[in-house]
């Protein structure tokens, strides 16, 4: 067998061991990060899981609309959802991608130092905190942790 063959044979391998994992898309991955809404839901999520509610109370927008970054977040693969009976909940999943999970590493510590991120993150505390949380939340699982 020749060595272009061989080649070839290996290349081939290696595709269809790979052809149920979908190539990472770059420009959807920084479409995802390029909208000020889903930078806030990454920094509400930065480092627990959270149900839809609380963003819909936090950022002060409807469901639907959240809802729709949010599944561009999913899309992008920077996020995944969970369902618990009627409520959603979302949590951040580094991307396979070495690259994409370094650019979300640092724009992830970068909003940490704004001043509307760190509005966001103090107003999910008090809303998660609060004895009585607001009518809208009322029996919803509150997140595990949330750091300022």
């Amino acid at each position: 067998m020749s060595s272009r063959m061989r080649c070839d044979t290996i290349l081939f391998v290696m595709r269809s061991e790979k052809k149920n994992e979908k190539p990472f898309d770059m420009e959807l991955f920084f479409a995802a990060l390029a909208d000020n809404t889903r930078l806030r839901l990454l920094n509400l999520m930065r480092d627990t899981e959270i149900c839809v509610c609380f963003f819909v109370e936090v950022i002060g927008t409807n469901q639907p609309k959240i809802s729709r970054h949010l599944a561009y977040l999913r899309k992008a693969g920077i996020v995944a959802a969970r369902r618990d009976g009627i409520w959603a909940h979302y949590q951040i999943t580094p991307p396979q991608n070495e690259h994409a999970a370094r650019v979300l590493r640092d724009v992830q510590e970068w909003l940490k130092s704004d001043k509307l991120m760190l509005k966001d993150r103090k107003q999910l505390a008090i809303v998660c905190c609060a004895p009585q949380p607001p009518v809208s939340i009322q029996g919803a699982p509150r997140p595990k942790s949330v750091a300022i």
